[in-house]
């Protein structure tokens, strides 16, 4: 996956072509005002006030045909150094400009300029228009003037720009490759989940999806009894007087559901981590107790705007596969060493692959000594070295209360996704005063460390969607196989012995006896991406076989009823 932003030369060249696209908005709507075009991980976007006027489908291909003049003229790009009192001047007519200007320093202004089109900038661009021949602009929204809700609206025109036609349109089959694995298209279709105007931001799982998450509940839990964790599960809404304890009332309270309950205040909770350490504090525990790794399906809301959410991968409810580990200093080292192994098994299952980024201490705003951070980074940078991981340092990123591991996992298709976090706390074991009993006696504070794998269920069956274009594995299908009688009388009955068999023996099955023609059934089992259908005929009945024909092929196989259950058992049983 390209990130137009990081990489270097495609940054300067879709920056210039985000003023070639603003030069042809200004020829076509000479009222248009412009706020900013920046260079995004995507491409590159112009947010522009059009007065009256608003930008449809069509009116793209009207703009781009008026960039390719543009750029076929070859004007060069010119930079110019103005004083802030000619800047003012030069864009009188463009309030959003002036706003600009105003917030700069008095002295020099950069103005860069091609042709007759002039635009604020620091630059740097290519030499000349004609190098941003190769673009397309790829949709257009609405957006909040420096994105607040109170603003004037502006119209947002986002696109891309290559330096050859050949790289553009492996770009754009890409994209349209993306755009089939949507997990919002496909998960309507697959019959997975829904969302509702009446719960917005909050997802309905149907049978389907309910399949699906069940399965990867499951596998959580067996995964992780596996490590030695232990299970509890917490209240959803719990008091301000804990989120006050926590901090989360005064750092997160705009963020959070809150209602009167006999007169006191409660939220429903944003994260797990206060009740987890409720819990520990519940108990007496001993340095001969640690590690103790404790493990929640936590369910957590928080009020995301409105305009960031976005099928399952940003929602206002969600269920964080969080675990709480409570340790003592030495074991740091081990545990996350451990830990990193655990997310690297558990990965591969589903074939995804990853880069770990260790988040260093902040500048400033920071809590503990740096004798402790210090010991926290190097703790897991070596946890990494001695897992035979390579990790990248993120300088001065991590959270003001602990240093932090995170796992950015690559799909099928490249593209990137922060999901698993190892994160070490010095801030809520004090908070909450939790304490281990050590070997002189003494009361000891312990070390805690959030985890997550998933992140959450939610989103990481998002990924899954996408990352496996909807055609599940067998062991995650909901729907694992369908029965397809070649006569929808005369071989129905058999279809249905088969059925029960396959059922009886743990394999989700369904028969698709309709009326209709073998072929549209097989498309279509096809179209819903079920992994396996079983064809049966005269010869399956008479010999008391099957034909197996797996989703995504045209080959297909006959074996007896028992061979083929005990193959597709092992397949689910070993998650192939």
């Amino acid at each position: 996956m390209i990130n137009f932003k990081e990489d270097a030369k495609l940054n300067v060249l879709n920056h210039s072509c985000a003023h070639m696209m603003a030069q042809a908005v200004k020829r076509l709507y000479p009222q248009a005002q412009f706020w900013v075009g920046p260079v995004v991980a995507e491409g590159f976007y112009y947010d522009i006030d059009l007065g009256n006027d608003v930008i449809k489908d069509e009116d793209l291909e009207k703009i781009e045909k008026e960039m390719k003049k543009i750029a076929k003229d070859g004007k060069r790009i010119v930079r110019e150094e103005v004083s802030k009192e000619d800047a003012l001047t030069m864009f009188a007519h463009d309030h959003y400009k002036l706003e600009l200007i105003e917030g700069l320093e008095d002295g020099n202004i950069t103005i860069y300029r091609q042709g007759e089109f002039f635009d604020l900038c620091r630059g740097p661009h290519v030499e000349s228009v004609k190098l941003c021949k190769n673009f397309k602009l790829l949709k257009h929204s609405g957006a909040y003037w420096k994105g607040d809700a109170k603003n004037k609206m502006l119209q947002r025109i986002y696109g891309v720009c290559f330096e050859t036609k050949e790289e553009l349109e492996a770009h754009l089959a890409w994209l349209e490759e993306a755009k089939k694995r949507d997990h919002k298209k496909l998960g309507r279709e697959m019959g997975l989940f829904m969302m509702s105007e009446y719960a917005p931001g909050m997802p309905f799982f149907l049978p389907n999806g309910m399949i699906l998450r069940n399965i990867l509940e499951n596998f959580w839990y067996e995964e992780h009894t596996k490590e030695g964790y232990e299970f509890i599960k917490t209240p959803l809404m719990m008091s301000r007087e804990l989120w006050e304890t926590s901090g989360h009332w005064d750092n997160y309270a705009e963020n959070m559901y809150t209602s009167m309950v006999d007169d006191r205040e409660f939220a429903i909770k944003p994260m797990n981590c206060p009740g987890s350490l409720l819990v520990f504090k519940n108990g007496l525990h001993s340095y001969k107790d640690l590690p103790i790794r404790m493990g929640e399906l936590g369910h957590v809301h928080r009020h995301e705007a409105s305009g960031a959410l976005n099928g399952l991968f940003r929602v206002r409810t969600f269920t964080q596969d969080d675990a709480h580990i409570y340790m003592r200093p030495d074991q740091i080292e081990s545990e996350v060493a451990d830990l990193i192994r655990f997310i690297d098994r558990f990965y591969s299952i589903f074939h995804l692959s990853y880069e770990i980024e260790l988040s260093t201490r902040p500048e400033s705003k920071y809590i503990g000594s740096l004798e402790i951070w210090e010991k926290s980074e190097a703790a897991l940078a070596a946890a990494c070295e001695h897992a035979g991981k390579s990790y990248q340092i993120n300088p001065g990123d991590g959270a003001f209360y602990g240093p932090k591991l995170d796992f950015h996992i690559k799909d099928s298709l490249g593209r990137v996704w922060q999901c698993a976090t190892i994160q070490l706390d010095m801030n809520l074991p004090e908070r909450f005063d939790i304490t281990y009993v050590d070997k002189d006696g003494s009361r000891v504070r312990p070390v805690m460390l959030h985890r997550v794998i998933f992140g959450s269920i939610e989103r990481f069956i998002g990924i899954l969607i996408e990352h496996y274009a909807g055609h599940f594995p067998l062991w995650l299908a909901p729907q694992q196989i369908v029965v397809v009688p070649v006569h929808h009388e005369r071989h129905v009955e058999y279809a249905k012995q088969v059925n029960e068999a396959l059922c009886s023996d743990g394999l989700r099955s369904k028969v698709d006896a309709r009326n209709e023609k073998l072929g549209y059934r097989i498309r279509e089992a096809q179209m819903h991406k079920i992994p396996v259908q079983i064809v049966v005929g005269d010869g399956e009945a008479e010999n008391q076989t099957v034909t197996i024909r797996r989703s995504q092929s045209k080959e297909s196989v006959t074996l007896s009823l028992s061979e083929c259950m005990k193959q597709l058992n092992a397949e689910v049983k070993e998650k192939r």
